[in-house]
């Protein structure tokens, strides 16, 4: 079953798109079939992986605001069963464009219709903002996942940022829940950094929601995008890669035990 899962927060600097690229990466060489879906006008994503974003033909704004079909702006990337559907700074101007069109809050999730069914994931880099596009990818993602970076000013955007994701689900019928929370640029050498962590597991270890997996700060993630690559292509050895490789693997287990969860809920109704 696909997963569409929006990577959000309002804040720049977390992590968001390390943690698209990476996360996509490490699920794509364990077999998984990933799509990743840029909505950031500055295009890190694509650049990410080697894409030179001033030299495309047709990117999302073209499917999200013209006639053209998602598949034909799907890309494969270098990596076996990863694939890109990129962006530039022609998006930059596509919320005000989808504001003015009928139910634009859904047009993201019609858009994308037509490819959920091929891909066991689909993640969507999000700008750091809580506008038009940022309300698009919460209709159309079944989860949220939620990067923070290990400061203070962090843990005061969380609940405005929980506060929003609600908000929609409320005025516009359409749940998202989240994934889960993800401590980034995380320096054990700090006490900011593990008071920090200890404030998130007061707040979320309990529900669940705080992933186990911890991102370093590590200087082979923030080299490898200038090299066009994925921090495992680009360094697989790093500690940052090996954290990411972690994360994917707990997402994996995740919903694993949620599948075998459901199956044996759905098996307690029909005996009842």
């Amino acid at each position: 079953m696909s997963e569409v899962i929006a990577v959000m927060n309002q804040k720049g600097g977390c992590g968001k798109t390390t943690t698209v690229v990476n996360t996509a990466t490490s699920l794509a060489v364990m077999g998984k079939t990933v799509l990743v879906v840029d909505m950031d006008p500055q295009a890190n994503a694509t650049t990410s992986f080697g894409i030179d974003k001033n030299r495309l033909e047709n990117t999302i704004y073209d499917a999200i605001v013209g006639d053209i079909d998602i598949k034909k702006v799907t890309k494969p990337t270098f990596i076996k069963n990863l694939f890109i559907v990129p962006s530039n700074m022609s998006l930059s101007g596509a919320g005000v464009e989808l504001s003015k069109q009928e139910n634009y809050h859904n047009i993201l999730k019609e858009t994308l219709k037509g490819v959920v069914p091929l891909f066991d994931y689909i993640f969507i880099d999000l700008p750091p903002s809580l506008g038009v596009i940022t309300v698009n990818a919460l209709i159309a993602s079944n989860s949220v996942l939620i990067p923070i970076q290990a400061e203070y000013y962090a843990l005061e955007g969380v609940a405005d940022l929980i506060s929003t994701i609600e908000l929609v689900e409320r005025r516009l019928k359409s749940p998202t829940p989240i994934k889960g929370i993800l401590l980034t640029l995380y320096d054990r050498r700090t006490r900011l950094s593990k008071d920090v962590h200890k404030e998130l597991k007061n707040y979320f270890d309990s529900n669940g929601l705080l992933f186990k997996t911890i991102i370093p700060r590590n200087i082979r993630l923030a080299e490898a995008p200038s090299f066009g690559k994925p921090c495992l292509i680009y360094d697989p050895d790093s500690t940052g890669t090996k954290a990411y490789l972690k994360l994917a693997k707990e997402i994996l287990d995740r919903d694993s035990l949620n599948e075998d969860s459901n199956i044996n809920e759905k098996k307690n109704r029909r005996s009842d």
